[in-house]
């Protein structure tokens, strides 16, 4: 590792890249650390106290630190994860779109990511009215005037856009995902306070409940790290093709599937999907209309049961898993390309047969991903219930972004490593 580390800052290139993403993330968390005007700390720390704190405190991983402050980058990322979740999904109903994503190379791409750009607009004005009006009706924001309200929406809007777009230049840099590392920025960046706020609330008494966290903690890693690094190998033989006096082809190579083909992108969408529709319900919860009121208040206490929340999750992982694999893994695509270039899978037909023989490998594959991600995900919940700690629950979350971006972003760094140490070699 040390020697990594020592190979990463004497490549000028990839120490540039490092550096940058540490004063973009630097400059994240000044913006998440600079609160609207007019609002009362006392009550920010009550509310994340109370009943509501779980909801509050998993939007607070995507604001990175942000709305446990109210600052200016009130909802972080959300807005644009809930955009790109939309344009995702109507890949499925618009085949116009799903062509423009998977055909039409890096310009389709280009295309598909600037829609949801546009998309991200409206959904962070319809997001931060609905927030701004929760603590409005909190008593955390009081006394605003309906100009008042304009300019905070207008300000956290702008706040979410700029975080979109120090978002895409981390991912430009090639090192990992721009919203997924902003996202593990924030929940890096919450330790102290947890650490502190553990230390002052120890009691001897609880050795074991803290003892089953730590057991859990470590077998939630492991289990993330072992569904992340577990790969299925296809072996793939090319036909021997003569030009001329030479002789290509006739090599033997593997084609790797992972285990967890979408990576932590099913967790931020299941968490995304969840997190919305509580929202709202809490925002009608405080109308004026009785009867939305006292809908909005059933719906907000059913939301907040932990079962229907972990049976939730569980079932959103498992779906988004698929979902996203679907979209990042296309049987009949890798099946023609092989074709094209002569490879084949021995004891597999070419072409349709290849293609099927994909599909149902992918398929028991990330079934078995998906349900050992889904799992991961509620054991926490289910530790909490039969032990009653309050806060294990958005440790796992918390455990599985961060873990996941991890991992991905070593990955990332060792490709270029060993991308730039083969140029070395080559000259």
């Amino acid at each position: 590792m040390y020697e990594k580390l020592v190979q990463i800052f004497r490549i000028k290139e990839l120490r540039d890249k490092i550096l940058f993403i540490m004063g973009v993330l630097v400059v994240y968390r000044v913006a998440a650390n600079i609160p609207l005007p007019g609002v009362d700390v006392d009550r920010v720390s009550a509310m994340f106290e109370s009943e509501g704190g779980q909801l509050l405190g998993l939007l607070n991983i995507f604001s990175g630190g942000g709305l446990s402050n109210i600052s200016i980058v009130l909802l972080g990322v959300g807005p644009y994860i809930t955009a790109s979740i939309i344009m995702q999904l109507l890949t499925m109903i618009f085949p116009r779109l799903e062509q423009m994503y998977k055909d039409e190379g890096e310009a389709g791409r280009h295309k598909f990511t600037m829609i949801s750009r546009v998309l991200t607009v409206p959904l962070a004005v319809v997001q931060t009215f609905a927030m701004i009006s929760l603590l409005k009706s909190q008593a955390i924001l009081s006394g605003l005037s309906h100009f008042d309200m304009v300019v905070l929406v207008i300000i956290a809007t702008a706040g979410t856009m700029f975080l979109m777009w120090l978002g895409e230049l981390i991912t430009e840099k090639g090192v990992g995902n721009g919203v997924s590392i902003m996202i593990f920025s924030g929940i890096v960046a919450g330790l102290p306070s947890v650490v502190s706020k553990f230390l002052s609330t120890f009691d001897s008494t609880q050795i074991f409940v803290y003892g089953v966290f730590v057991v859990m903690g470590l077998v939630t890693v492991a289990g993330v790290v072992f569904i992340n690094e577990g790969q299925r190998n296809i072996p793939i033989s090319y036909a021997k093709r003569i030009q001329g006096t030479k002789t290509y082809g006739g090599t033997t190579t593997h084609l790797p599937i992972r285990v967890n083909q979408a990576g932590v992108i099913p967790i931020i969408f299941a968490i995304s999907i969840i997190l919305f529709p509580t929202m709202m319900a809490q925002v009608l919860s405080g109308v004026n209309n009785q009867a939305i009121a006292q809908i909005a208040s059933s719906v907000t206490q059913w939301l907040q049961n932990q079962w229907v929340y972990g049976v939730s999750y569980f079932f959103l992982v498992v779906i988004f898993t698929y979902f996203y694999t679907a979209i990042v893994f296309d049987p009949h695509k890798i099946s023609e390309n092989l074709q094209k270039q002569g490879g084949y899978v021995p004891g597999v037909r070419p072409g349709k047969s290849t293609s099927d023989y994909l599909s149902n490998i992918i398929q028991r594959i990330t079934l078995t991903g998906a349900l050992f991600l889904g799992i991961i995900a509620v054991l926490p919940i289910v530790v909490q219930n039969a032990m009653g700690f309050t806060t294990i629950s958005i440790g796992g979350t918390s455990i599985l972004i961060a873990v996941s971006v991890v991992i991905e972003m070593v990955k990332q760094i060792e490709s270029q490593l060993v991308m730039r140490s083969y140029d070395v070699y080559s000259h």
